[in-house]
């Protein structure tokens, strides 16, 4: 799988985020949250948490003027156009139940101004501190600029030595984006998964004419 910069940031900062869901079902963020005014944030959106390499730069808040369907919705939104990759806010869940599965982390979307990218997560981590075994920040199908509700989706499976599930949406610079209605659940093969796991080798050799 290509690494793009958020990428390789997840896998940088996952260690920390690893190392607290190892004991708890709630992550905490590598940085701390530096917050100007007092928080309407996070310690009021129940069983998340806010993340990022720069969660100061960003807000997280339920905006109950916004909503797909029922009366609200997750609002990220940058504080200042300067705002620095990335931030957003993250769940985490044992895998138990998950093992051996087809997981599809799904939810709609609606962008305005995003100058940088959004877009939802998911991540499967192994036993080990740090071991990220797959994921997919949907950066190559990325939420852009300013657009009404739309379904995104990543699939990823889960295998027999997973041990946290790692899902949340992100936001990369300046703008604003709202998810609701998200929704987690097991499906079967006919389902592609939308990223291979980390460090998983093709079978074959791939682009040998430099065409694609």
């Amino acid at each position: 799988m290509s690494r793009n910069p958020v990428v390789i940031a997840f896998l940088w900062f996952s260690a920390s985020v690893a190392a607290c869901t190892t004991s708890s079902s709630t992550p905490t963020p590598s940085t701390p949250t530096v917050t100007a005014t007092p928080p309407r944030q996070a310690a009021q959106v129940r069983s998340w948490q806010p993340m990022g390499t720069h969660p100061e730069d960003y807000e997280f808040s339920i905006d109950k003027s916004v909503a797909h369907g029922g009366k609200a919705s997750a609002l990220l939104k940058s504080k200042s156009v300067t705002a620095k990759p990335f931030g957003g806010f993250v769940q985490s869940i044992k895998a138990d139940d998950y093992r051996g599965k087809r997981l599809r982390m799904s939810g709609y979307a609606k962008a305005e101004g995003v100058v940088g990218w959004a877009g939802l997560w998911m991540r499967i981590d192994g036993p080990k501190v740090g071991q990220i075994i797959a994921l997919d920040n949907i950066h190559d199908r990325a939420i852009k600029g300013t657009s009404d509700w739309v379904r995104y989706e990543v699939v990823l499976d889960v295998p027999s030595d997973a041990a946290i599930i790692i899902f949340g949406a992100l936001l990369d610079g300046a703008g604003q984006v709202w998810v609701d209605d998200s929704n987690l659940d097991i499906v079967d093969a006919s389902v592609a998964t939308t990223a291979d796991r980390i460090g998983e080798r093709p079978r074959h050799p791939q682009n040998l004419d430099f065409e694609e």
